[in-house]
C-alpha cells in the first residue's frame, strides 16, 4: 500500500467508532519507517535502570527505536543519554553491552569521548587537524530530555516534548506499583540479574497491545496453570487473593497508557503465601503490612500487566519485570526484559525469586512461551493479499467504559472498565491505538498534547 505525499499513513486504518483496526498496520513496511519518525524520535521510551549504573563510568548499551544509545554515569556522578555513534564516520563507540569505562574510543578512526560525551581525543590532532577542529562541538549526540523517575531512566529525542512527568499524566499511580518496593517504600528496587534478550518474528505492536490490557488470552496458558509453576504450586501466581476482588481495565486515551488492575474490597483480609517457607512467607506479610500502613487504601490495588505507550510493558508484581519491544522491522521485535527485585529483600527471598523469574519470564519462561507463539502465528496471519483485507476486531466493552471511577471513597485516574464479571474488555487496546493513529498524524507536541 502506497502512501500519499502529505496523508496520514493511518487514513482509514484504525477506526476507533467500529473498533475495527487494518492488519495493514503490522505489516506494512512503509508504516513501519514513519514509526521511526512520527513516534520513537518524540515519545518518552524507557532505557534502564539507575542500579545498572551504579558507580563512576559505568555504562549499559540500550535503544531507542532503531537507535543504539549509551546510559552511563559519568566521573561526577551525572547519568547521561548518549547515541552509539562517533560523530567522524557513525562507527559504534562502544560494542559491549555493559561494564564501565573512563573514556568510549571508535575503534574505527580512534576519536575517543569522556563519559560525559565531550570529545577528549582526536588521533593526529595537531598534524592533520592543525589544531583546528572544534573539539567542543563535536561531542557525542546526546538525548534533547532525560528523566531518572524512581530509579527508572527515560529518555526523549524531541525538546519539544511535555516533561516526563506531564507524559505519564495520572498513570504514574500505576508506575508506582512496579517501582515501588513491596512494602510501599517509594523507589525500593533494583534490577536483579542480567537483562534477557531474544528475537520474535511479529510486529513490535503485538506484544505491546497484549500487555496493555489483554486479559482474553488466559486460554492460551491454560496448561501452565495445571502444570503449576507459581509460588505456591497453583495456577501461575497466587490467586487466593484475588477472590473477591473488581477485576478493572484502565487506560488513558490521551496518552495511550494501559494496565490492568484489581481491587481488593475494603475489609479484604492481608493474604497469606509461601507458607511452606517460613523466611517467605514472614517476609511477605511483613511487606503487606507495611505497604497498608504507608498507602492506605491504595493497598486494595494490586497490580497486573500494564504498557506506557508506546513500548515499555511490565508486571508489578511477581514475577516483578520489565518488557521492551524494541522495533526491528515490521516483521520482527527484539524483546529485552529486566528483572525487578526489592532491595531490602533478603538472600533466600531473592534466590526464590530468581528461580520463579526463570520459571515463568523470558524465551524459556513458560508463559512467554505462549503468549510468543500466539504473536507469532498472528502476524504471519496479517500478511497476506486476502488476510490484509479484513480488519481486527476490538469491540469488546464499547460504551461501557466509567470516565470518573470510585470505590469505597477510592478514585483511580484514567478511564474504568470494570471487567469483573466479563473477566476481559478491549478498551485499553482501543485507546492504545488511537493515540498511536495521533502519533502517526501529527506533526508535532503543539497537537499531541491533547490534554492541555
Amino acid at each position: 500500500m502506497a502512501i500519499a505525499a502529505n496523508a496520514s499513513p493511518t487514513s482509514g486504518l484504525v477506526d476507533l467508532s467500529t473498533g475495527q483496526i487494518s492488519r495493514e498496520i503490522f505489516v506494512n513496511e512503509e508504516i513501519y519507517q514513519q514509526e521511526q519518525e512520527q513516534i520513537f524520535s518524540r515519545a518518552w521510551l524507557f532505557i534502564g535502570h539507575e542500579s545498572q549504573v551504579s558507580k563512576p563510568g559505568d555504562y549499559f548499551v540500550s535503544s531507542m527505536g532503531e537507535e543504539s544509545v549509551i546510559l552511563c554515569r559519568d566521573r561526577q556522578g551525572s547519568i547521561h543519554v548518549f547515541l552509539n555513534s562517533c560523530r567522524h564516520r557513525g562507527m559504534k563507540v562502544c560494542r559491549y553491552d555493559e561494564g564501565n569505562t573512563p573514556v568510549f574510543t571508535c575503534p574505527y578512526h580512534g576519536w575517543s569521548y569522556s563519559t560525559d560525551g565531550k570529545l577528549v581525543g582526536v588521533p593526529f590532532f595537531k598534524d592533520a587537524y592543525h589544531e583546528e577542529l572544534d573539539k567542543s562541538k563535536w561531542g557525542l549526540v546526546q538525548v534533547a530530555q532525560l528523566h531518572n523517575y524512581k530509579g527508572s531512566i527515560w529518555a526523549t529525542w524531541d525538546e519539544s516534548a511535555p516533561s516526563f512527568l506531564e507524559y505519564i499524566g495520572g498513570f504514574q499511580l500505576y508506575l508506582d506499583l512496579l517501582l515501588d518496593s513491596w512494602s510501599g517504600e517509594e523507589g525500593g528496587t533494583e534490577v536483579f540479574g542480567g537483562v534477557e534478550k531474544w528475537l520474535i518474528p511479529c510486529n513490535w505492536k503485538f506484544p505491546a497491545e497484549n500487555f496493555v490490557g489483554d486479559r482474553y488470552h488466559n486460554i492460551s496458558h491454560r496448561s501452565v496453570d495445571m502444570v503449576g509453576i507459581g509460588p505456591s504450586g497453583t495456577g501461575r501466581r497466587d490467586t487466593a487473593e484475588r477472590s473477591g476482588a473488581r477485576f478493572l481495565d484502565i487506560c488513558f486515551p490521551e496518552r495511550g497508557h494501559g494496565t490492568v488492575m484489581q481491587l481488593r474490597s475494603v475489609d479484604a483480609p492481608i493474604p497469606e503465601s509461601y507458607q511452606d517457607l517460613p523466611v517467605l512467607a514472614e517476609y511477605f506479610r511483613w511487606c503487606e503490612e507495611e505497604r497498608k500502613r504507608r498507602v492506605g487504601d491504595r493497598w486494595r490495588l494490586m497490580g497486573g500487566p500494564g504498557t506506557v505507550f508506546p513500548n515499555m510493558s511490565y508486571l508489578p508484581r511477581q514475577p516483578r519485570s520489565i518488557a521492551v519491544w524494541h522495533p526491528r522491522s515490521a516483521n520482527q521485535t527484539e524483546v529485552w526484559r529486566w528483572f525487578l527485585m526489592d532491595s531490602q529483600a533478603p538472600p533466600e527471598v531473592r534466590d526464590f525469586l530468581r528461580q520463579y523469574y526463570i520459571r515463568y519470564s523470558g524465551p524459556g519462561g513458560l508463559t512467554e512461551q505462549d503468549d510468543m507463539e500466539n504473536w507469532n502465528y498472528a502476524h504471519a496471519a496479517s500478511s497476506g493479499v486476502i488476510a490484509r483485507r479484513h480488519p481486527y476486531n476490538y469491540e469488546m466493552g464499547m460504551g461501557y467504559e466509567i470516565p470518573n471511577f470510585e470505590d469505597n471513597g477510592l478514585k483511580l485516574p484514567g478511564v474504568v472498565l470494570d471487567s469483573t464479571n466479563a473477566r476481559a474488555g478491549e478498551q485499553n487496546q482501543r485507546a492504545f491505538y488511537g493515540r498511536w493513529a495521533e502519533f502517526m498524524a501529527s506533526e508535532d507536541w503543539g497537537r499531541l498534547a491533547t490534554w492541555r
